[in-house]
């Protein structure tokens, strides 16, 4: 049986009529859940717009409630009516019992009210700016920001034991306690509601006044200044029964940006790692073949690829949103992109022959890896070009600056590095004549110059190049080692698990961003008041009739009342809490004893009706001709606590209107940010597979063997794989954080499977095996070069008080490993199979 609704004929016109607008304006229509935490999408988007309008309908849904619903908001407030977000300062206040339903514990309460109510900011110039000044009103009075308590300092007499939750009788006027009150208990059923015996929590809400310039200006100030004191309430009114938390519509892009500075001091120090990596692993105690130096201009290519980069998108236009300010992502990645360049060229060019010539040593050395870096830097700057096909608009300019920057790292380290390796290699050579010039003829090198050049060994006398013991490991013990048949059978089973492990996170990775996530964890904004208290209910959702509509006819009514039943019997829907202006006007007409199926009477009582309810006005767009355009009707939300709920609520809203015979179309400012969940996967995919295939084709054209670059991209497919299961496994969602870390991880799974098999089939050795082994004495130390120290510096991360940077270092650590394991262990073998 379904529950009765509610009858909302009590509200009239009268003496409680400025009682009447501010219950309905704050209780009723109080704010969701979900639209306190989502002010600023991911906290660095300067406007809420982040996704393109293919792929979020909340935009033009928007823009319809814009140009066809008007509000005036001194009249009356709604805040379930407003199309845009609207500027507040919240309070959630928790009894230290198990009820706040006594009248002790309200009085603190009001205190809390009071103090807040009472805080004026001075600005610079000695300017005073009141709560009163910049509140949102009704009729001249601020809207309260809690009806009950409203309705309790105004009556101390009122029976607490008698309220119904979630539809309240006041003073003969309908009161919606739904996020009003949390951690409720109920008791028998009393109507469409049931009696209240319980209520942990309350919510007070200080709505605003909305503007540009001077007056947003104002506002900003006040909140500020609430952040600043409200914390000290508790300790300075000396509350006992209470705690009290509190945050603002300005508090996730404040907390997200002194996070973002708190982090720095971890990102210096992860870049100094890489940087002494960089250069301990090139230092050699042969002052010949030290390469030290050319390590340290590798870094100082970064910094130019950099700055190149930026410069140059800046110069075109290109927009500077805080992501690709603040976060550590691009100038690490491009860090380790320039530092994989680097290790190649310096291999290279250790295995020429010390005695030949400049110009032969730099022709042997860009003729081994010219291509294989030239083939992983096109397709890591595809990768994240092809990011901007992606409906998030932050990671469309992320990528474009981190492609373009990719572009810079790789023209300098062919030229400038490459410079600098030639002039390193006159080096050489000077410091080899100094050792080999004999004071006689027959005269060797004399023992200091041994000493203090060639500690620890001797002058060779055919000057060959110095061999790496690394590199000697890699062809003398680990390349044979791998390519025997009992290691190759010991490799595939752990590879097998792998797949399946991986496959099986994949399935059990969870969607969409908890925005606490995005301050650190100390902040004050980490709570879980809402999730613990407040996750019942969510937003109040407009369900609009777009087009003109008979609705004096009755099957047109009976059409609109089927579909609007649809949406209540919704399993995310309280059918209790619905508000249709049709169905009061319907009741309005019968208690007149008017015709209501005679279209003249329908549309000439609409405007008496408006002024006995009118806060209905602003739910119909009637023209001077008496007809209505569109009108709407609100359902309210339960049960989606979670970004995977929100997601399928919104589904199923779209698929019921979808159907409906009447058109509809629903809006709730909260869309905006659901449209994301609904995205996130889509767009994740799409851009690997985007990318992948980029590659591939790519690969394809420059590596001489098709087959290799299928097993490139079977590579690139198996690290993507494991690391979004590994994400489950390390409670790591999926969302936009996660998706730009992916794109990343595209780039860096392709170079160490590429430049290991472009070194297979370009080796000259008669047998699989001896291509796997000479493969990996040419580039398995590189390889493991860069992703030692790409560990390195991340691993810093992982003390940062931020999840997105604890994420940032999760994410690379798994592609690090899992990259070079394929680099060095899964792909040599593989080739051999085929």
């Amino acid at each position: 049986m379904r529950r009765p609704r509610p009858v909302f004929t009590e509200l009239r016109k009268g003496n409680k009529l400025q009682l009447k607008q501010t219950v309905l304006a704050t209780g009723h229509h109080v704010r969701s859940h979900y639209n306190h935490l989502c002010l600023k999408h991911l906290a660095w988007a300067r406007h809420c717009p982040t996704v393109t309008t293919a792929q979020c309908p909340a935009k033009a849904e928007r823009r319809f409630v814009q140009t066809h619903f008007t509000a005036n908001d001194s009249l009356i407030f709604s805040i379930s009516r407003k199309s845009t977000e609207v500027p507040y300062a919240s309070v959630l206040v928790v009894s230290n019992t198990e009820t706040l339903l006594e009248p002790d514990i309200l009085e603190e309460i009001s205190k809390v009210d009071d103090a807040v109510q009472a805080l004026t900011v001075t600005q610079d110039n000695g300017t005073q700016i009141p709560y009163s000044e910049v509140c949102t009103k009704n009729q001249g009075s601020c809207v309260p920001p809690n009806p009950l308590l409203f309705a309790w300092k105004r009556n101390k007499g009122l029976n607490l034991r008698t309220i119904t939750f979630p539809i309240y009788s006041l003073a003969g006027q309908i009161v919606s306690l739904a996020n009003i009150l949390g951690g409720t208990v109920l008791g028998e059923s009393m109507g469409p509601s049931q009696l209240l015996l319980q209520a942990k929590a309350m919510r007070l809400q200080y709505y605003l006044e909305t503007g540009e310039g001077e007056e947003n200006e104002r506002s900003k100030a006040w909140m500020i200044h609430f952040l600043m004191k409200v914390g000290s309430l508790e300790e300075s009114l000396a509350l006992k029964k209470i705690q009290v938390v509190y945050f603002s519509s300005l508090s996730r892009q404040l907390e997200f940006e002194a996070t973002s500075m708190t982090v720095v001091p971890l990102f210096h120090l992860a870049y100094l790692l890489i940087i002494l990596f960089a250069i301990v692993s090139c230092y050699r105690c042969d002052c010949v073949q030290n390469k030290m130096w050319v390590a340290v201009f590798g870094v100082i290519s970064t910094a130019l690829a950099v700055v190149s980069g930026f410069g140059l998108m800046l110069y075109v236009g290109v927009p500077f949103v805080l992501i690709v300010a603040n976060s550590p992502f691009l100038i690490l990645g491009l860090g380790v992109e320039c530092t994989v360049l680097g290790f190649i060229m310096i291999s290279a060019w250790q295995k020429t022959s010390l005695t030949g010539s400049i110009s032969k040593r730099m022709s042997d050395v860009y003729s081994k890896v010219a291509v294989s870096i030239t083939v992983t830097t096109v397709t890591n700057v595809l990768a994240f070009y092809t990011g901007i096909m992606t409906s998030f608009r932050s990671v469309q300019y992320f990528c474009i600056y981190t492609g373009t920057a990719l572009l810079f790292c790789y023209f300098y380290s062919i030229t400038c590095f490459g410079a600098c390796m030639a002039l390193d290699g006159k080096r050489e050579g000077v410091c080899l004549r100094w050792l080999k010039k004999p004071e006689t003829p027959n005269q060797e090198c004399s023992s200091l110059k041994k000493s203090c050049c060639l500690p620890g060994s001797s002058l060779q006398d055919e000057y060959e190049a110095d061999i790496h013991p690394v590199n000697l490991f890699f062809r003398d013990s680990f390349g044979p080692f791998l390519t025997s048949t009992k290691a190759k059978i010991c490799v595939v089973f752990p590879y097998v698990s792998y797949i399946i492990t991986s496959l099986y996170g994949c399935f059990r990775v969870e969607e969409g961003l908890d925005l606490r996530n995005l301050a650190s964890d100390d902040s004050y904004i980490t709570f879980n008041v809402e999730e613990e208290h407040f996750y019942t209910y969510g937003p109040r959702v407009m369900v609009i009739i777009t087009e003109v509509h008979d609705y004096w006819d009755k099957d047109a009514r009976q059409k609109l009342e089927k579909c609007l039943a649809d949406f209540e019997n919704n399993e995310y829907v309280d059918e209790n809490l619905t508000e249709f202006w049709l169905r009061e006007y319907v009741k309005y007409m019968e208690n007149l004893r008017q015709h209501i199926n005679d279209k003249t009477a329908f549309l000439s009582n609409i405007p008496t009706f408006l002024m006995e309810f009118p806060l209905f006005a602003y739910d119909i767009n009637i023209t001077s001709s008496q007809e209505i355009i569109c009108s709407r009707a609100f359902v309210q939300t339960m049960g989606i606590s979670s970004s995977t709920s929100r997601k399928l609520m919104l589904l199923q809203f779209r698929d019921t209107a979808e159907k409906c015979e009447v058109p509809l179309m629903l809006y709730n400012s909260a869309f905006i940010y659901f449209d994301q969940f609904s995205a996130i996967v889509e767009n994740t995919v799409r851009n690997v597979i985007v990318a992948s295939a980029a590659m591939f084709i790519v690969s394809l054209l420059l590596i001489p063997h098709p087959l290799c670059s299928l097993w490139v991209t079977f590579a690139i497919a198996s690290v993507i794989v494991g690391v979004t299961g590994f994400m489950a496994f390390w409670n790591v969602n999926l969302d936009s954080i996660s998706m730009i870390n992916l794109v990343i991880c595209i780039g860096f799974s392709f170079d160490f499977s590429a430049h290991i098999s472009y070194a297979f089939v370009s080796s000259s050795e008669p047998s699989v095996n001896r291509k796997a082994i000479e493969a990996l004495y040419l580039l398995g130390y590189p390889v493991l070069q860069s992703a030692i120290s790409t560990i390195i510096g991340v691993c810093v991360l992982s003390a940062a008080k931020a999840y997105i940077f604890r994420t940032f270092f999760k994410i690379m650590f798994l592609v690090m490993v899992f990259g070079a394991a394929h680099g060095l262990i899964f792909i040599p073998v593989f080739l051999t199979f085929f």
